[in-house]
């Protein structure tokens, strides 16, 4: 069984940073993408950065140029660093990460239990 645990939110007013962390425990054969994800009150969850196994990452418009995400395979862990914050990043934040089962080579998603991020001044 693979578990996800997030930290690192909390509450921070505009303009300030926080850095999400997400490791993923179990017996984990490999790894593929690596995500964050956010969803905020009355919205869709919406994809806010993600990095595949070769490092190539990909972030929505919004986040471009504020986030970072990295990721170390031997910690199994994938980070996000936030920068500029504005309310409107307020959301719970789930990371997501893309399990590969061994002689299948196919990926099952697994999904953290989110940490919320409120950026209020």
């Amino acid at each position: 069984q693979v578990q996800v645990v997030e930290s690192g939110g909390g509450l921070v007013q505009p303009g300030g940073s926080l850095r999400l962390s997400c490791t993923a425990s179990g017996t984990i054969y490999s790894i593929n993408t690596m995500g964050w994800y956010r969803q905020a009150p009355g919205k869709q969850r919406e994809l806010v950065a993600e990095v595949t196994s070769g490092a190539s990452t990909n972030y929505v418009d919004s986040a471009k140029g504020r986030f970072t995400i990295s990721r170390d395979d031997a910690k199994k862990s994938v980070h996000l660093h936030m920068n500029s914050l504005k309310p409107e990043d307020t959301a719970v934040y789930y990371c997501n990460v893309a399990v590969v089962r061994p002689l299948t080579w196919n990926e099952y998603h697994v999904w953290g239990q989110g940490t919320q991020v409120t950026v209020a001044s």
